[in-house]
């Protein structure tokens, strides 16, 4: 029974460790909440079409996690969206999560 906590641990180390820097920590949860109530794939879908999708890999354009953040930095900039920081941090680590997968 001793070896079941120690592969967990050695999971949940080597999934924390896939996580760049800039995420670590993030609250994923408050992440997708913010996505939802700030209906961000609908805006996606008015600028891309189809799901909305295709406006996470235009080209090589986002290829850091730095960059992905600060392209969420920039949607709450432009629209006015109040988000602190953290929160941020936590839109750009599930859009990491479920489209980027960057590591570093």
């Amino acid at each position: 029974m001793r070896v079941l906590p120690s592969l967990l641990s050695l999971f949940a180390v080597s999934a924390w460790a896939q996580v760049p820097p800039v995420f670590q920590g993030a609250d994923l949860k408050q992440g997708e909440q913010l996505i939802a109530e700030h209906k961000c794939v609908a805006c996606h879908q008015q600028k891309v079409g189809g799901d909305g999708s295709a406006i996470y890999k235009p080209a090589g354009r986002i290829s850091t996690a730095g960059y992905l953040r600060g392209m969420v930095e920039q949607c709450n900039t432009e629209l006015n969206l109040g988000l602190f920081p953290d929160e941020v941090t936590a839109v750009a680590a599930v859009l990491n999560r479920d489209h980027y997968h960057f590591t570093k």
